[in-house]
This record gives structure tokens, sequence and C-alpha cells, in this order.
């Protein structure tokens, strides 16, 4: 292949024109590998199988790298280009003001595209294109003051913990960032409002339980060295980063599902995988169908004001 030269790579029943794939979007570094965005589209297509389920029908935010992780022309993408093909599924959504045209990723040929167009971090909606302001996913996003990832590794225990006790399935993933995710299937039923209520409700238990160590706080400075119980990305239009999605940083960590047991992994912190083994990860099915298993919202908000002493 000469160099800048078009790469085409079979997707389904479409092909997706890969082009300028020798493009450097990782630069090399000591104890790390140079990427391309050949190499990119090589991840991609291969963990598609898994990747797509967490994708289908979900307003999608694309963090697009054109120049490299090392380039000036980063951006974030909400709204779809006209020149995206027709086969590349849009939706039209309110937002404060007027609409936005979110991209939609259903199948590989889509995954490919965006790829293509270096978009290096898919950051998807909690609620699907149907039911917009329905979610039906709850995030817990462990935000550690510090760079210690045992408060980070503590903190999702006992967050597994409490989740269990108000008989909420909940799967853990890392960030490819600092810290860990904590994701909820939920039935679809209430709104955004009484999602994030409610799951403010938790973080501010597990928090009043521990309060030297983890925070509700929203501003930064009250927060000292404790870690950030975050759940602000449970609102309407908030995105958090797709499981199996790579991270615009050196080594291309990977945000990577993982089963409860590998919580007491010593290899294990947020960055514990990247493109180079995330599909090994990828198939053994860390979180084991736990997401098909979705549980209303009513019976743990009762649990959790029994637990609290407070109504929720």
């Amino acid at each position: 292949m000469s160099p800048g030269a078009a790469r085409t790579v079979r997707a389904g029943r479409r092909t997706v024109e890969v082009h300028r794939p020798d493009k450097v979007l990782f630069p090399a570094r000591e104890g790390q590998p140079r990427l391309t965005k050949g190499d990119l589209v090589d991840y991609y297509r291969s963990v598609a199988p898994h990747l797509l389920p967490q994708l289908r029908g979900r307003p999608l935010m694309l963090e697009r790298r054109p120049d490299g992780i090392d380039g000036s022309g980063a951006f974030m993408q909400k709204n779809t280009p006209d020149h995206y093909p027709d086969w590349v599924r849009r939706v039209e959504l309110p937002k404060e003001g007027g609409t936005v045209r979110h991209t939609v990723c259903d199948d590989t040929a889509t995954l490919l595209y965006l790829v293509d167009q270096a978009a290096l971090t898919l950051h998807r909606w909690l609620s699907r294109a149907d039911r917009p302001d329905r979610p039906d996913r709850m995030v817990f996003d462990l935000d550690p003051g510090t760079d210690d990832f045992e408060t980070v590794r503590e903190a999702a225990r006992l967050l597994g913990e409490l989740l269990d006790s108000l008989r909420l399935p909940s799967a853990p993933m890392t960030t490819g960032s600092r810290g860990l995710h904590v994701v909820v299937p939920l039935r679809r039923g209430p709104d955004f409002d009484e999602v994030r209520d409610f799951a403010h409700h938790v973080a501010g238990t597990l928090a009043a339980a521990h309060p030297g160590r983890f925070t509700t706080a929203a501003r930064k400075k009250d927060r000292g060295d404790r870690l950030y119980l975050d759940v602000q990305r449970n609102g309407y239009a908030q995105t958090a980063v797709a499981p199996w999605t790579v991270r615009a940083a050196p080594g291309a960590p990977v945000a990577a599902p993982f089963a409860w047991e590998q919580l007491d992994d010593p290899a294990l912190h947020a960055r514990r995988w990247t493109v180079a083994d995330a599909v090994e990860q990828a198939r053994t099915d860390p979180w084991e169908g736990l997401l098909s298993r979705p549980r209303a919202l009513g019976p743990a908000r009762r649990r959790l004001a029994a637990l609290s002493g407070r109504p929720v």
C-alpha cells in the first residue's frame, strides 16, 4: 500500500473506505507502541461484537482527534455533519433553544466510518433514541482526588455492596482515565431527574458512612483529597464513555468492563486494558449478561429510604 493510499474494509453488507490508514494517531513513547488509524480500525472491527450492543439505539457524542492525540485539532462532536453517508443513522433530539442531530451507531460499518473520521472515543447517552427522556442505565463515576487507586477500589467495593443490598445488579468498568464507572441497568420508566436524584441519594448514603474518604461535593475546592462520587452523568443529554471504547491518551487505554471478582486483582487500575489486550478481555464476557436484567427503581427506592432513614 502506497503512503496515503486508502484501504477498503468489508463490514457486513457494506464496504468502508479508510483514508490515510497509516496516519499516526498515537505516537510512540517509551514502553508504548505507535498506533495508526489502520490499527484503530483493526481494534474496533475486532471488538465490534461486544461494543455494538452497548451503542445500538443510543445518541452519541464523538471525541474526534484528526491530528492524533498530540494534535491541536481535537473537538467534541454532537451534531452529525451533512457529509456523512445516508446510511449512517441520525436522530434529531431537542435541546434548549433548538435540536441536535446526533449520530447513532447500530452496525460495524458505521463504527468503522466513525474511526475513519478520527472519532477515537465514543460517549453514549444513558437512554435510547426512541425514548430519550427515559434512561435505562444509571452510572456512578468514581473520581479519585489523588492518584491512589486503592481508594477507587475501596469505593467500588462498598458501592457494589450497597447496590446489592438494594437488589440492583451492577457492573464495573475501567474508564481508561483515572477512576472506575459502576453501571446499573434500569427498566425504563422514571425520567432523568428521578434517576439522578436516586443516584445522588445512593452516593450521599455512602459518603455519609465514610465522610473522610468519599464526597458528593461538586466543587473541587470542597473535596480535598476525598474521592468524588459523581452522579451528574445521569441527566438528560449527558453522556458517559462507552464500554470498549479507546481513550485519547498515551498507550491507547480502553474503557473496559470487568467482573466484580477482578476488583481485587493487584494489576487492576483505570488504564489496565489497552487496544493490545482489550479484545481478549471482551471475549471473556466479564459482565455475563448483567445488563440484560434491568430492575425497576421503585422497590430500590423504598429499600434505600428504609436503609438511610430518609425519603427518596
